[in-house]
């Protein structure tokens, strides 16, 4: 009988073996991903039916289709460059990206992580389950004559719930499993689309805003423009909160270039998601126009319409194995974070607690509200939420010179006080003001016609900024507030702070706190 050695890797465990890790340090043995695995899982939970649907929305917004491809285009480089440097948090501390920002918010202030990644993963879970629901239920009725009633979406949702559930409570072994499927069923799914729409696909279609179109309708081409930009890019910055959930299994020693590169293709190769989406919604716009109506919206229904009937059974596999792999990537990382805010929760119970909350919202959005106002409007608030944060992060990055002391991130989930990054009971307050200020001010510049116009909305003449605006003023502000409020010296490398200055403070011990409650 052999023994294994001790630094060598542990046998990989079996793809029904429930994943024993919450958000502690993954041990080194284990970590045996590798950056392709990043591109996959990034990319299958991406390469979706439900990125079809918010690929459709420069069409829904009255965009030709060549000004929705610029507006896609900008909108996925946009937000990959804007994602990839949160992939290098993951093989360098071991754990999620909320845990690693406490080094720059507070071993309190990193529960603002799990805030945005429970708000992304309610949103892009029940896209992909209302998606993937419409789409099963359309196909069945078209291929089976099944009735298209209120009982029918209720069981498909239910179910294909209950599917997505299951995969994240065996955690990221099955979910690498069932991105490796998806990722190559669903490109060669999307590439038959193209076959089978391309007698039907007119890439001159003009939209609203033509030559044509009265002033008052010229004059919402900028603020459709943008706003369309906008839910494209939330699509990669939705990513943000959860690219630690996935990197944390590369080891330390992965070159970073090819970690961050790994982020960035896989967000640019959804772009063949998101021009399937764009050209098949200006089909519809043209072969079925009461399917994009404004005023009720159903992308799914007229895909169906449009599909010649061959392509029903692709439609609803794709609808299946894509909402799979968009709905586990979501809602993975939510469980894996809130079983370390509420101690008494492991991560199984998390995830199927936030699970059950989902599904609660999905039935309320798809029965009670308007759907299409539902996704724009939580899309532009987790972009304005969520990309301050991110700044935050690759700022602070850069500061410590990509060093971390791993034991001290640990410290909230180990119901402890103390540690370098403690800085004021808990709290890093240069970070958690640069990103709620920032963060406040994009809400408050927030406009969406029709939907959603902050007090501050038409300070650029209809144009939306937040994004612009609460980027810039995150960066700003935080540097400055590093630069006049130095943090400890403690907090960083052997090598010390970079643009920053820092200054000479006792670090404080860390130490037990049972009955520290969760903030």
């Amino acid at each position: 009988m052999t023994s294994q050695h001790p630094d060598s890797p542990a046998p990989a465990p079996s793809l029904t073996e429930v994943e024993p890790y919450g958000v502690e340090r993954i041990p080194d043995a284990e970590r045996t991903a590798t950056p392709f695995d990043l591109f996959r899982v990034a990319f299958g939970g991406a390469n979706t039916f439900s990125t079809c649907v918010l690929g459709a929305f420069p069409i829904l917004f009255g965009l030709s289709f060549w000004q929705g491809l610029a507006a896609t285009v900008l909108g996925v480089v946009a937000g990959a460059l804007i994602l990839c440097p949160m992939a290098v948090f993951g093989p360098a501390n071991g754990t999620n990206n909320a845990v690693s920002s406490s080094a720059h918010l507070g071993v309190h202030g990193r529960v603002v992580g799990s805030f945005l990644s429970l708000l992304t993963a309610v949103a892009f879970f029940s896209i992909s389950v209302w998606s993937s629901g419409d789409a099963l239920v359309g196909g069945a009725h078209r291929l089976f004559g099944l009735p298209r009633g209120t009982m029918s979406y209720v069981v498909a949702y239910a179910l294909f719930a209950g599917l997505v559930l299951a995969v994240c409570v065996y955690g990221f072994r099955f979910m690498l499993f069932v991105n490796k499927i998806a990722v190559t069923s669903a490109t060669v799914l999307f590439l038959l689309g193209a076959v089978a729409f391309a007698g039907d696909f007119d890439p001159s279609y003009g939209g609203s805003f033509t030559a044509s179109a009265d002033a008052a309708t010229q004059a919402m081409f900028w603020p459709s423009f943008i706003g369309a930009a906008l839910i494209v890019l939330s699509n990669p910055v939705s990513f943000g909160a959860f690219l630690g959930d996935w990197s944390r299994y590369i080891p330390a020693s992965a070159p970073r270039r090819r970690v961050v590169g790994a982020a960035f293709l896989s967000q640019l190769a959804t772009l063949l998601p998101f021009v399937f989406g764009l050209a098949t919604a200006s089909i519809i716009a043209t072969r079925a126009p009461k399917y994009v109506d404004p005023a009720a919206p159903d992308f799914v229904g007229g895909l169906l319409a449009i599909s010649p009937s061959w392509f029903f059974l692709p439609v609803c596999l794709l609808a299946l194995i894509g909402g799979m792999s968009t709905g586990t990537t979501a809602l993975y990382g939510t469980g894996l974070d809130f079983s370390s805010v509420f101690p008494r929760l492991s991560r199984v119970r998390a995830t199927m607690l936030v699970g059950v909350v989902s599904i609660a919202f999905i039935f309320v959005g798809r029965f009670a509200l308007d759907l299409v106002q539902s996704i724009s409007t939580f899309a532009t608030m987790i972009i304005t939420c969520t990309t301050p944060w991110m700044v935050v992060m690759i700022l602070g990055f850069f500061t410590r010179r990509g060093w971390y002391d791993p034991d001290a991130l640990q410290v909230f989930n180990r119901r402890q006080r103390g540690g370098r990054y403690w800085f004021t009971r808990g709290w890093n307050w240069r970070g958690m003001t640069a990103w709620w200020v920032s963060a406040a001010l994009g809400i408050l510049c927030t406009d969406i016609p029709g939907q959603f116009v902050g007090p501050l909305g038409d300070l650029a003449g209809g144009v939306d900024i937040s994004l612009p605006l609460s980027l810039a003023v995150a960066a700003v502000l935080y540097l400055s507030l590093l630069w006049l409020f130095p943090e400890p010296r403690a907090a960083y490398g052997p090598e010390g702070a970079r643009w920053v200055r820092t200054r000479e403070v006792p670090v404080p011990p860390i130490t037990e706190a049972p009955a520290l409650a969760a903030v």
